[in-house]
């Protein structure tokens, strides 16, 4: 007997540009994974949370920072039915939510 499970991934797509349209590289981090990313692109975010810290620069050099806060996710109020696995997606913050997409601000 197997037994359907409502665990979200580990990782959420993420697709991430800058407001003018530029091109550059991020260093993305949160307390569960850091990497450097190509801008624009999508990138696998790993649940979590605390914000996601993007510390960007610009082909042109500009640099900017920026910070995304994690939700909460809808599946989290009907797993609390199933408490186990409240307690598994808690501890390994699975029930946490970022947007699908982020637009990073910065000046021309």
């Amino acid at each position: 007997m197997s037994c359907a499970s409502l665990t979200n991934d580990a990782f959420v797509p993420m697709a991430i540009s800058f407001s003018d349209g530029s091109s550059g590289t991020c260093q993305l981090s949160n307390k569960r994974m850091s990497l450097k990313a190509k801008i624009p692109s999508t990138q696998m975010i790993r649940r979590s949370d605390d914000v996601l810290i993007m510390t960007c620069k610009t082909e042109d050099g500009r640099e900017v920072t920026a910070s995304v806060p994690s939700t909460i996710g809808g599946k989290i109020i009907a797993s609390a039915v199933f408490l186990d696995l409240g307690i598994t997606d808690s501890i390994t913050d699975k029930h946490r939510e970022y947007p699908a997409s982020y637009v990073i601000p910065i000046e021309k």
